[in-house]
């Protein structure tokens, strides 16, 4: 699992069954080209900036919020804003932002480990996902604050391409980490159980949590604790509200 980092990105994570998915034994968003209309005898209004063209100058911000070398080559992906936007916009409605967050895929394959007639996951399965959860807690969430204000007007740009009329982005931000901050984070072993290709929790609250959440829960409880805590911090930094879940 990846969460979602640069999914929450930007901060970006925010955090992030395919290979997010407990298994036993990844798509470049599309581009939307506005043409201004100018209507003869009226000053036309100046086109807004070209998403796919500022990922030079949104690499340029974004670099300033870490020095890992992993950030920086996920800074090398293409059209950042969008990506950006729409994992936060996946993780507020509880889906999987692995479409656009396919390069945070992790190495290495779910393992699990049976003692005393139950199935557990494997710490080893953990671990996989120590990279992005210690990237996205080196990011400085101060400097996230000028950052998202820099970007501001890119990033409303992307969302009203995804989001119903009126709907603002700082409201879908604040969903997406409150979202994340509800998953409950595991003491002690965590058992599953098979269902096919895959495996399922075999707890009920587990199991009954989103797509986006369990992709949290994947990285297990240290990792989980990293991206929750640098989640409150974004929050603050961000001066995004608290809200309630749906």
């Amino acid at each position: 699992m990846k969460t979602l980092v640069v999914v929450l990105g930007l901060a970006g994570v925010a955090v992030i069954a395919s290979y997010f998915g407990l298994r036993r034994h990844e798509e470049r968003p599309p581009e939307v080209a506005a043409t201004p209309v100018v209507d003869a005898g009226v000053a036309a209004a100046p086109p807004e900036e070209s998403l796919p063209e500022s990922d030079g100058r949104v690499r340029d911000a974004m670099g300033r919020l870490s020095t890992e070398p992993e950030f920086a080559k996920w800074l090398q992906e293409k059209d950042l804003v969008r990506r950006f936007t729409a994992a936060v916009n996946n993780v507020a409605e509880g889906a999987s932002p692995r479409m656009v967050l396919g390069f945070l895929a992790p190495a290495g394959g779910f393992e699990v480990a049976g003692a005393q007639g139950k199935t557990t996951i494997e710490p080893r399965s953990y671990a996989r996902y120590d990279t992005v959860a210690r990237v996205f807690g080196s990011l400085d969430a101060q400097a996230a604050g000028s950052v998202y204000r820099e970007l501001k007007s890119l990033i409303d740009q992307a969302h009203r391409e995804l989001a119903p009329p009126g709907q603002a982005f700082d409201g879908t931000f604040s969903r997406a980490i409150q979202h994340l901050l509800t998953v409950p984070i595991p003491e002690g072993p965590v058992e599953v159980q098979p269902q096919g290709a895959l495996y399922v929790y075999a707890s009920p609250e587990l199991e009954g949590l989103s797509a986006a959440q369990k992709h949290l829960l994947r990285m297990g409880p240290q990792n989980m604790r990293i991206i929750q805590g640098k989640l409150r911090e974004l929050q603050s930094s961000l001066g995004l509200p608290p809200v309630a879940e749906r």
